[in-house]
């Protein structure tokens, strides 16, 4: 049993970037012939057939929003998958999503500065710990290393 709670994008965003995404840009669905992106609305990987979007979303600026933090230079935005349609979002599997490879766990102050990171063989209830160790860390985003996108938010418990 996980300690802790991946946070998929959040189902109001999700609408919004179905719109246009964190750059302006309208949705550009494609069927995945491949499989195997990393969707961020229901944290799974894709399946060769289904009907996906890679968007421009930043994280960290629309829960800046929802708080009245003001992350200043630590705003960023980045490509991630979706769903072109809405689905019906996580699944409830145990474990962690996404963990077949090294991640980054990246640790944030409430006002939503990093505060550092740590490099994970795989996320597991000991790297979120050793983040939430710190008082000072409100939230962490687990991103990829390969190519440094945002997988997924964990909130202090």
């Amino acid at each position: 049993m996980t300690t802790y709670r991946a946070r998929p994008v959040a189902p109001a965003a999700l609408k919004e970037l179905r719109t246009a995404d964190d750059a302006g840009r309208p949705l550009s669905p494609f069927t995945d012939a491949e499989g195997g992106a990393p969707l961020r609305c229901c944290l799974r990987r894709s399946v060769p057939g289904e009907r996906i979007a890679l968007v421009s979303y930043a994280p960290l600026r629309r829960w800046a929003a929802g708080t009245g933090a003001e992350p200043g230079a630590y705003d960023e935005q980045g490509p991630v998958f979706l769903h072109a349609d809405e689905c019906g979002g996580p699944d409830g599997r145990e474990g962690y999503p996404f963990a077949d490879d090294h991640r980054t766990v990246r640790r944030y102050s409430a006002d939503g500065h990093i505060l550092g990171g740590a490099l994970v063989g795989s996320p597991d209830d000991d790297a979120f710990r050793n983040a939430f160790d710190d008082p000072s860390v409100a939230f962490v985003h687990v991103r990829a290393v390969e190519y440094g996108c945002f997988l997924y938010e964990v909130r202090r418990p």
